[in-house]
C-alpha cells in the first residue's frame, strides 16, 4: 500500500487518468469502438523522440554544449540569461520536461556557486516558463501541442505563425526577468566542469538524422510505422539503454485519456454539457481547465468538442502557464529545487513565487490574444 501510495505521489494525473478511463467503461462498455480512440502515430513520434533524447543525452551531448557555452561567459546576470535561453530554444526541439530534466540540474549546480538563494529560485522559475512557453512554438516542443497538430492536420507554417507573436513576447518578458533580477557581477573560472567529454560525433550524428526523421514524420511525409521501426531498431543496436528513460508513463497517460475522451463523446448528457461551455470561450475554458488537470489532459479531452484547434492550441500552450500542475514539466523543477538542504522549508515560497511570475506571463499573453483574435 505504502508502494501505492508514493507512486501515486509522484505521478498523480497518471493514476487519475486510469481511475476515470475505468470508471468511464461501466458507462460506456468495451467494444471495437476503442481501438479508434488511440491516436497512434501521436504515440508513436512522442515515443521516438523519447528514445532519440535518451540516446543523445546518454553520450553526454547537452552537458557538453552548455559546459563549452559558459566557458565564454563571467557575468551573474548573463549566464543566468543563457540558462534561459537555452531553456526556451531547446524546448522547442526537445520538448519541455526534457529540457528541464537536462538543464535543471545543471543550472542549480553553477548557480548555487555565484547565486543568493532567491536569485538561483526566480532563474529556475523563469528557466521553467521559458522552457513551457518555448515549447509551444513547434508542433513538437509539448505532447500537447503534437497531439493537436495532428488531431487537426494542421500544416506546419500555419502552427508556426499562431504561435509566433507569443513566442516573441515570452522570449522578451523572459529575459527581462532575468536581467531584472540577477546581478551583474563577475564569476570565478570554476563554474565550468572540467570532466564533460565530447559526446561521439558517429552516434550524434546518426541521433540527428533519427531526429529529422521524425519531422519528416509530424509533417505527414513519412509514415508513422515506418518512423516508428527505424528509430526503435536504430536506438536498439546503438544503445539499447536508452529504452530506460523514456518516460512510459505519459505515454500510458495519454492511453487512459484517449479512452476516457472517447467514452465521455458516447454519453450524451455529458457531451452536451462540455460542448455548450466551450464555445462560449474555448481559450479561457482552456486555460481554467488546464490549472486543474494540466494543458496535456485538456488539449485531448476538448478536442472532442470542437473545431477550433487554433483556438485551443493557444489555450492549452496559455494554460501551461498558472498553477504549477498547470503543466507538468513544472513539476520538475520544484523536485530538483527542494531536493537542496536549505531549501526543504521554503518550499512554499517557491510555489508562491512561481504562482506570481506565472500569472503575470499568463496575463501578458492573454492580453496579446484578445489583440490578436
Amino acid at each position: 500500500m505504502q508502494f501505492i501510495i508514493q507512486k501515486f505521489k509522484n505521478d498523480t494525473i497518471l493514476f487519475l487518468s486510469g481511475i476515470f478511463a475505468f470508471i468511464s467503461c461501466f458507462f460506456v462498455h468495451p467494444d471495437f469502438q476503442y481501438i479508434k480512440y488511440i491516436n497512434y502515430p501521436v504515440l508513436a513520434i512522442l515515443f521516438s523522440l523519447m528514445l532519440i533524447v535518451s540516446a543523445m543525452m546518454r553520450i553526454g551531448t547537452f552537458d557538453f554544449l552548455t559546459n563549452k557555452i559558459l566557458e565564454k561567459i563571467h557575468s551573474e546576470r548573463y549566464i543566468a540569461i543563457l540558462f534561459v535561453l537555452l531553456s526556451f530554444f531547446m524546448s522547442m526541439f526537445l520538448t519541455n520536461d526534457v529540457t528541464l530534466v537536462c538543464l535543471i540540474p545543471f543550472a542549480i549546480m553553477v548557480l548555487n556557486k555565484i547565486s543568493d538563494n532567491h536569485e538561483l529560485m526566480i532563474t529556475l522559475i523563469i528557466m521553467t516558463v521559458a522552457s513551457n512557453l518555448g515549447s509551444m512554438f513547434t508542433p513538437i516542443g509539448n505532447p500537447q501541442n503534437l497531439y493537436l497538430y495532428s488531431t487537426y492536420n494542421m500544416k506546419m507554417i500555419d502552427f508556426l505563425n499562431l504561435m509566433l507573436p507569443y513566442s516573441i513576447i515570452s522570449l522578451v518578458l523572459s529575459i527581462l526577468f532575468v536581467f531584472w533580477e540577477n546581478k551583474n557581477k563577475k564569476t570565478e573560472d570554476d563554474i565550468v566542469k572540467n570532466d564533460v567529454l565530447k559526446p561521439n560525433i558517429y552516434k550524434l550524428s546518426i541521433y540527428i538524422v533519427l531526429f529529422i526523421l521524425c519531422i519528416f514524420t509530424v509533417s505527414g511525409q513519412v509514415n508513422f510505422l515506418i518512423m516508428l521501426f527505424v528509430v526503435s531498431s536504430v536506438i536498439l543496436c546503438m544503445d539499447y539503454k536508452a529504452f530506460k528513460n523514456a518516460d512510459y508513463s505519459l505515454l500510458l497517460t495519454f492511453v487512459f485519456f484517449f479512452i476516457l475522451i472517447g467514452n465521455i463523446g458516447r454519453i450524451d448528457f455529458i457531451h452536451s454539457m462540455i460542448s455548450q461551455l466551450i464555445q462560449k470561450n474555448i481559450v479561457l475554458t482552456a486555460i481554467f481547465s488546464s490549472q486543474i488537470i494540466s494543458n496535456v489532459p485538456t488539449a485531448i479531452l476538448l478536442s472532442a468538442f470542437t473545431e477550433n484547434g487554433k483556438a485551443l492550441i493557444v489555450g492549452t500552450n496559455l494554460g501551461g502557464l498558472g498553477t504549477i500542475i498547470a503543466s507538468m514539466a513544472s513539476l520538475i523543477t520544484y523536485k530538483f529545487y527542494i531536493k537542496l538542504d536549505e531549501n526543504r522549508k521554503k518550499g512554499e515560497n517557491y510555489i508562491l513565487s512561481f504562482s506570481t511570475v506565472n500569472i503575470i506571463f499568463l496575463v501578458v499573453l492573454y492580453i496579446v490574444y484578445i489583440f490578436l483574435k
